[in-house]
């Protein structure tokens, strides 16, 4: 049976997003064909209005649909640490947690030569002027070893600037059991563990 040609652009255009396969852009095809018209309107208009509306903030890169982002635009924000992230989402993520007051840089992507993704295909040139000396600037890229590779990247870029660079940690996650964490989780967390003040 032959789906009418409408349902196959559909299902080829979902199948286009990140995540998502011929057989989940099926499903999500057929459950948009049973939704009132409205509702698939007003999705269609919200993809429409976001794509009008937001571009990248042009300090951080960061999304934002402002002059410039949130975060960029809070003056009491340290000025002095800079956390560099892959995506807009570990923005979300890292300001979720609370713990974190500093500045951001979204570099839109990770190193990696075999798909053709080099240094001059990231937002790494803008984060250069951003560097002072004295400055942290916190490497919150993915643990993947183009995650790690990025991280080697940047810090050696950024060592001659004279600030100072941390890595974020690696370890066991709250809560986690020892007998089921993978063994490089596990190696990372011993190779960054933490003394134990006696107060």
């Amino acid at each position: 049976m032959k789906y009418p040609p409408s349902l196959v652009s559909l299902i080829r255009e979902l199948s286009r997003l990140p995540g998502i396969g011929p057989k989940s852009a099926q499903r999500l095809a057929f459950h948009l064909f049973e939704q009132p018209r409205e509702d698939i309107e007003r999705l269609a208009s919200a993809l429409l209005e976001a794509k009008r509306d937001l571009h990248v903030c042009p300090i951080c890169f960061n999304i934002t649909d402002a002059e410039k982002c949130d975060v960029c635009a809070d003056t009491s924000r340290d000025q002095r640490t800079i956390c560099v992230v892959e995506e807009p989402g570990d923005v979300i993520a890292i300001e979720r947690s609370g713990e974190y007051r500093g500045l951001y840089h979204v570099l839109h992507g990770v190193l990696s030569p075999m798909n053709g993704v080099g240094p001059d295909k990231l937002h790494i040139k803008p984060l250069l002027p951003r560097v002072q000396s004295g400055m942290e600037v916190i490497l919150a890229t993915g643990t993947t070893v183009e995650g790690d590779a990025t991280a080697l990247y940047l810090q050696r870029l950024l060592e001659p600037l004279g600030a100072d660079i941390s890595r974020i940690a690696y370890g066991v996650p709250v809560g986690g059991s020892l007998e089921y964490t993978d063994e490089v989780t596990l190696g990372r967390a011993l190779m960054g563990r933490q003394k134990v003040s006696r107060t």
